[in-house]
C-alpha cells in the first residue's frame, strides 16, 4: 500500500533517511532533523512531499519516495524529481519500490508532468537494473553539479 506522508511519519521519515544515507555510504553527510522535516514538509510552504509504502500485511512502513516538482522549459511542462527512494532491506524484492514508482507515474500522467526523473549512485548495480527493468534510462550526456557549503556561502555573499 502506498499512501501520502503525514506529520506522524516524521520520525519515520528521519530513520529512513539515515538508513539510505548508511547504504549510501555517506552516512556523515545525513544531517536533517526532525524539526527540518516538520517545517519543509508539513509547514505553510511544503518544498517536498513524501509518499509511504507499508508492509501489505502488518501496515508497518518499509520504504518512501522524497520528490518535488521541477519545470522543463524545453517540454514546457511541470516534472517530478525523486529525490530519495528507500526501502528497508528485508522488504526488498516485495514490490514496494516499484509501487512507490508507479504511484509517482500516476501523479505525473494525471496532472500533464512531463518526466518523473532522478539521480542514481554510479556504483549502485542493484538500484540501477531496477530501473531499466522499469523502463527507465540514463541521461549520460548531462553531469550533475552542486554547489554547497563553504562555496554556496562565498557565492550567495554570506
Amino acid at each position: 500500500m502506498i499512501r501520502s506522508a503525514v506529520r506522524e511519519d516524521v520520525p519515520t521519515i528521519v530513520r529512513f533517511v539515515y538508513e539510505l544515507a548508511a547504504y549510501e555510504q555517506a552516512p556523515h553527510e545525513a544531517r536533517a532533523t526532525a524539526e527540518d522535516f516538520e517545517r519543509d514538509l508539513f509547514g505553510p510552504a511544503p518544498a517536498a512531499q513524501v509518499l509511504i509504502a507499508q508492509d501489505d500485511a502488518t501496515g508497518e512502513p518499509v520504504g518512501f519516495a522524497l520528490w518535488f516538482t521541477t519545470y522543463s522549459t524545453w517540454l514546457g511542462k511541470p516534472g517530478i524529481y525523486l529525490e530519495d527512494l528507500f526501502v528497508t532491506p528485508a522488504a526488498r524484492g516485495g514490490g514496494h519500490g516499484k509501487a512507490l514508482l508507479t504511484e509517482l507515474a500516476r501523479i505525473a500522467v494525471e496532472r500533464g508532468y512531463g518526466r518523473v526523473e532522478w539521480s542514481v549512485l554510479d556504483w549502485n548495480e542493484p538500484a540501477i537494473g531496477f530501473y531499466r527493468k522499469l523502463g527507465a534510462g540514463p541521461q549520460d550526456e548531462w553531469t550533475v553539479y552542486r554547489l554547497t557549503g563553504e562555496a554556496l556561502a562565498k557565492l550567495g555573499g554570506a
